[in-house]
């Protein structure tokens, strides 16, 4: 995959889920302007009211919005760029299964709700999630789900192009680094620290590009630790 066809396949990404306001590539999170309008608590921005529409799955939301929710999320007193799911290892197990039953969905679907109560942008759990609830029957779900996350994906491609650090797409988690190479269908060589970004990097000649960057300076307060 050349450069030139890495960006038109993140552009295709971003076009055929949520929204397809291709005009929105590239802004940085402005966190002053997000903190102003996610505590008016008389607005509809107010942080609190969108993370709850967030969790009722409204389809109303706009990009805006999710801007305001992802990136504001980082400026809750409970966010944690050290989190660590209690959940993981339990969930571990249905990842990895080559097969899942109507048991199955059941546990999952409690473990995975349980665990996005502490954090609602798990995009792991997100996406498994959907796929659970097709598989139980329940696409009406499944789709609010992937609706969430797909709008998600679409807000964090909107903040770069990820070819220097410069341009790299804004992240939360560095988790969601790697869900979005899953997406594009990408396999990391080596990761590294570079200025304020967490640089992958692919196998020499493998993609047409080197690697990809993801700014990551706010999960630690702007200071990346050493």
């Amino acid at each position: 995959m050349k450069r030139s066809s890495l960006i038109s396949y993140i552009f295709l990404l971003i076009s055929t889920i949520g929204f397809a306001q291709l005009e929105e590539v590239k802004e940085v999170p402005d966190y002053n302007a997000i903190k102003t309008e996610i505590e008016k608590k008389n607005s509809d921005s107010y942080y609190p009211k969108l993370l709850s529409r967030f969790r009722e799955y409204d389809n109303t939301l706009t990009l805006k919005d999710y801007r305001n929710l992802y990136y504001g999320y980082v400026l809750q007193k409970n966010f944690d760029p050290y989190y660590v799911n209690p959940n993981e290892e339990k969930l571990q197990k249905y990842y990895s299964s080559d097969e899942l039953n109507q048991k199955d969905y059941e546990s999952f679907i409690r473990l995975a709700n349980a665990s996005l109560k502490e954090n609602p942008f798990d995009l792991r759990i997100l996406n498994f999630l959907a796929y659970v609830y097709h598989l139980k029957g329940d696409d009406d779900m499944a789709k609010k789900i992937s609706n969430n996350f797909q709008n998600i994906l679409q807000t964090i491609f909107a903040t770069g192009d990820g070819l220097q650090c410069e341009t790299a797409f804004h992240v939360i988690s560095v988790s969601h680094e790697y869900v979005l190479l899953n997406m594009l269908q990408l396999e990391r060589d080596s990761q590294s620290l570079i200025g304020d970004c967490d640089y992958l990097a692919f196998e020499k000649g493998k993609y047409g590009v080197d690697g990809l960057y993801f700014n990551i300076s706010k999960l630690y307060g702007n200071k990346i630790p050493k």
